[in-house]
């Protein structure tokens, strides 16, 4: 359905806002909210209604939910003081009172939103497609609908078709669908993720397809297919992400696991296929920006995350930090430009590749704080705000924050191993493991592995399992050898132990990576003052002496 008000299109097929020709940012959430009220238009709706309809009856505090509404009235140009659209009335509730036209979207189509046209229609008259210069807009059919397709689709855009029911058994064809159902609802409320609607989707269903023809039928980039399987006591679920522009297959990935109550299976394998992709388009999205030879903001950021990605070294950090900053000398409003530098600076005390944590900490804080500002619901952005906090010895809003973030997006497994961090500057070490175990659940092979399993053999180190801690130690140094910490942390357990040999061998691959480590510098970050927590860095300090590590 799209709702037209003033010179908006509000489009819920499709999840996107456009202001006549342009789109306006606006989180999964936000979305949701507004959703709710102009579907509601009608009548008052209730504190009570609003939470029991956009959060599912979960708590909700008043402040939280006038900063959503306050960002719903910010997307639509409205306020709180005009309240021209979303009238506010005291001990009552809130009304949409705009005047809305609906149009509805015709099953099983792609036709493009109006906005979009005019969008089209505006750009260069000469499009290359299929090796013929056309002049004006691409004109296709798709179902014998006529479409119009841009010179080029939106990043981050894809198409899950519909799945493939492997054993043909009709009994399980509401299983497949659920797979694909869920897939595409939980990839929708991914910030900046254009997500084509099922009934779009499913109209390819049974028909042998082109990957290519899909990506220009439909204006995206990637194409994502996959097929279930159920066996009697495991379901299998396997997914490639394919490059609808030249049809290369970019990952592949199988999901398995014993089938128990057979929905939260479902949503359990879901919720890891959503989290894996979205990295995997990003790393994507990155190589084609480096083909970009004027690569703009969200080019920038989308290299400066696959930085990241490569391993949490003084090499990688910097160049990351220069993509954001690049990115934000390119749109001084570049929220993730924001998040990135801030992420940068929080790594680089974790690291302990800084003589400094203060300041980074300081400067990581107020870019965080200014990205929330602009974007109240940006769960990694919480979550970088809630690692900040963690650090500075406050970990139980660290915790708060992180929650905060997976209440936003459930998948993003990297909040729960920041949970599990700050537990272990808490003190509380011996929790570590289960909020370990649960990103590793919820994402068995991911790229974020190897920092998990280093956070999880420094929490052994500091409860006295030193052999646990070698163990874990060298597991995150065999998926990921570029992270410095995880080397002087093994050297230290190797220490403890009394293996000197392997323990100087350890603390020299750590310098290697990091030159400028002493013990003095992790000494410096005091990230906690508890005093359990102190108690066991004395434990690492000790073991890193041991290995040779310099004092400092």
């Amino acid at each position: 359905m799209r709702y037209l008000f003033e010179d908006y299109a509000f489009d819920t097929d499709r999840r996107e806002l456009y202001r006549e020709a342009d789109a306006v940012a606006i989180t999964p959430q936000v979305f949701d909210l507004l959703e709710y009220l102009i579907r509601n238009r009608e009548r008052v709706v209730s504190k009570e209604d609003i939470i029991r309809a956009v959060w599912n009856g979960r708590i909700v505090s008043d402040a939280a939910l006038t900063t959503r509404l306050n960002a719903v009235r910010s997307a639509i140009g409205d306020s709180g003081e005009q309240q021209r659209l979303i009238k506010t009335l005291p001990r009552r509730g809130v009304r949409f009172v705009g005047t809305v036209r609906e149009t509805p979207m015709a099953a099983d189509s792609a036709v493009i939103a109006d906005s979009d046209e005019q969008r089209i229609r505006s750009a260069s008259d000469s499009v290359r497609v299929d090796g013929i210069v056309r002049h004006g807009p691409d004109t296709r059919t798709h179902n014998g609908v006529p479409m119009l397709r841009s010179p080029s689709a939106p990043r981050l855009s894809i198409v899950v078709l519909p799945f493939a029911n492997i054993g043909g058994n009709p009994e399980q064809d509401y299983l497949v669908e659920g797979v694909t159902d869920s897939l595409t609802t939980d990839l929708s409320r991914l910030r900046n993720l254009f997500v084509i609607s099922r009934n779009s989707a499913f109209s390819y269903k049974g028909k042998e397809i082109d990957v290519r023809q899909v990506g220009r039928e439909l204006n995206v980039r990637y194409v994502l297919e996959g097929s279930v399987q159920r066996n009697s006591d495991r379901l299998r679920v396997n997914v490639q992400l394919i490059d609808a522009e030249n049809g290369k297959h970019l990952w592949a990935e199988r999901f398995e696991k014993s089938v128990g109550d057979l929905f939260d299976v479902q949503d359990e394998i879901v919720s890891r296929v959503a989290h894996t992709l979205h990295v995997q388009l990003i790393l994507a999205e990155a190589q084609r920006a480096k083909r970009s030879p004027d690569p703009d903001a969200t080019d920038l950021n989308f290299q400066g995350v696959a930085c990241l990605y490569k391993g949490w070294t003084p090499e990688y950090l910097a160049q990351a930090r220069s993509f954001f900053e690049r990115a934000l000398a390119v749109d001084h409003q570049s929220i993730a430009a924001m998040v990135g530098i801030a992420n940068v600076d929080l790594i680089a005390v974790i690291s302990l590749l800084t003589d400094d944590p203060t300041a980074c900490l300081s400067a990581a804080e107020t870019n965080a704080i200014k990205a929330l500002s602009l974007a109240p619901d940006l769960a990694y952005a919480h979550l970088v705000l809630g690692g900040i906090y963690s650090t500075t010895n406050r970990a139980a809003q660290g915790i708060t924050e992180c929650e905060q973030a997976l209440a936003l997006d459930r998948n993003l497994v990297y909040a729960h191993s920041a949970i599990g961090l700050a537990k272990y500057y808490m003190g509380r070490a011996a929790e570590t493991e289960a909020h370990i175990l649960e990103a590793f659940r919820l994402s068995p092979r991911d790229m974020g592995a190897y920092q998990w399993m280093y956070f999880l053999g420094a929490a052994k180190i500091h409860l006295g399992a030193d052999a646990e801690a070698v163990a874990r130690l060298r597991r995150s140094i065999d998926l990921n050898r570029n992270l410095p910490p995880a080397h002087f942390a093994l050297a230290a357990a190797l220490g403890l132990l009394g293996a000197l040999d392997e323990a100087r061998a350890a603390a020299e691959a750590g310098l290697a990576l990091s030159p400028g480590f002493t013990i003095r510098r992790l000494r410096a970050a005091k990230s906690s003052d508890n005093s359990i927590y102190l108690a066991g860095l004395e434990r690492v300090c000790t073991g890193m002496r041991m290995a040779g590590v310099p004092e400092g």
